[in-house]
């Protein structure tokens, strides 16, 4: 039985930092084992201008932990009324990584999002001549479609439509959830479609928000579904398939706003991100396939250089932490808080 590994230093190709307080408290989970990060922008205001994302970056970049190497990669909030001048500037500048689509009310702070991809065809016509990806949030928000359907009906109502009509997009399908996402995404073969993989969504089906009750800590968007379709991911993710990455769609909110009448969507996965997908990879018997998945394919995706450095997990028996603090007294529940896990990120500086 293999005992540690050590791979290349991954990135979070999905990754959710919130600002001043929140972000400085949440930051140090990421860097100690990830690179880079593709940063969501959907920040009250969302992130929107060139001048937004630098500044954004410029705020992260003050907040990392003393000595530590950390590269936050921008992504610019896709409105109707967003001007493919601005995305143009930005990529050329080096400021954008990525568009990020919210359809508009699919989740947390996406009211400002797209109401239809008519009004956004300009911007995307502009992506795909500069070869820069789009990251979509990919559910229906119309309320006729039961919350459990929401992707599989956007696959076929928008999805396909929209990668017909732009045939050079790059376009990555966010946190899929569904056999019929892993499916569509594993069929294609332009190599311009990918899809990044939560580890709430390849540990957990639907039933853990249930458990003994309502239970708001594992409640996110898109919502875990049923245990057919995370055995789909499962297969998918460690398949050695360039298509997929790791995203882990960290999303802290404090406590109090999850167990709450009307909770937040989102867990903050951070602190047990590498040990959560490693169990994963060590159950599916897919070891050999984890660097791939947590520290190539993306990069590749995106055209990345390869990181230096390297990380290590031991094969420990750890308990999750339940609770980080925040500054105001008030904390974040972590995911598989109190939980054992199997393997632990070692720590170079006590290595």
């Amino acid at each position: 039985m293999v005992q540690s590994i050590t791979l290349r230093r991954p990135d979070d190709m999905h990754l959710h930092l919130r600002d001043d307080a929140m972000l400085r408290t949440v930051l140090p989970y990421s860097v100690r084992q990830f690179a880079r990060a593709i940063v969501m922008p959907n920040l009250k205001p969302p992130v929107t201008t060139v001048a937004a994302a630098r500044a954004y970056r410029e705020r992260i970049l003050q907040a990392l932990p003393a000595g530590s190497a950390f590269e936050p990669l921008m992504t610019c909030y896709l409105c109707d009324g967003t001007d493919a001048a601005e995305i143009e500037a930005g990529f050329k500048e080096r400021v954008f990584t990525a568009v990020k689509l919210y359809p508009a009310g699919a989740t947390t702070h996406s009211e400002y999002g797209v109401t239809g991809i008519d009004r956004i065809a300009r911007v995307l016509d502009v992506m795909q001549e500069l070869g820069m990806p789009l990251l979509i949030h990919g559910e229906s928000t119309d309320p006729s479609v039961d919350v459990f359907d929401r992707e599989a009906v956007f696959l076929d109502h928008t999805l396909k439509p929209l990668l017909d009509t732009f045939p050079a997009l790059k376009v990555v399908l966010e946190h899929i959830t569904t056999e019929q996402a892993a499916n569509f995404v594993a069929a294609d073969t332009s190599g311009r479609l990918a899809a990044t993989i939560t580890p709430q969504h390849l540990l957990f089906n639907r039933n853990a928000m249930f458990t003994g009750g309502l239970r708001p800590h594992y409640y996110c968007l898109p919502v875990l579904k049923r245990e057919q379709h995370r055995l789909a991911l499962r297969r998918v993710a460690t398949s050695g398939s360039r298509a997929f990455f790791l995203g882990t769609d960290s999303a802290p909110h404090e406590r109090g706003t999850k167990e709450a009448a009307c909770g937040c969507a989102g867990i903050f996965s951070a602190p047990t991100a590498l040990e959560a997908y490693l169990t994963v990879f060590d159950e599916e018997g897919a070891l050999e396939h984890f660097e791939a998945f947590a520290s190539e394919n993306g990069r590749r995706f995106y055209g990345l250089p390869p990181n230096e450095g390297t990380v290590t997990l031991t094969r420990e028996r750890i308990n999750a932490p339940r609770s980080i603090a925040l500054e105001n007294g008030k904390s974040i529940e972590t995911f598989m808080g109190g939980d054992e896990l199997r393997w632990r990120l070692v720590d170079p500086s006590n290595a």
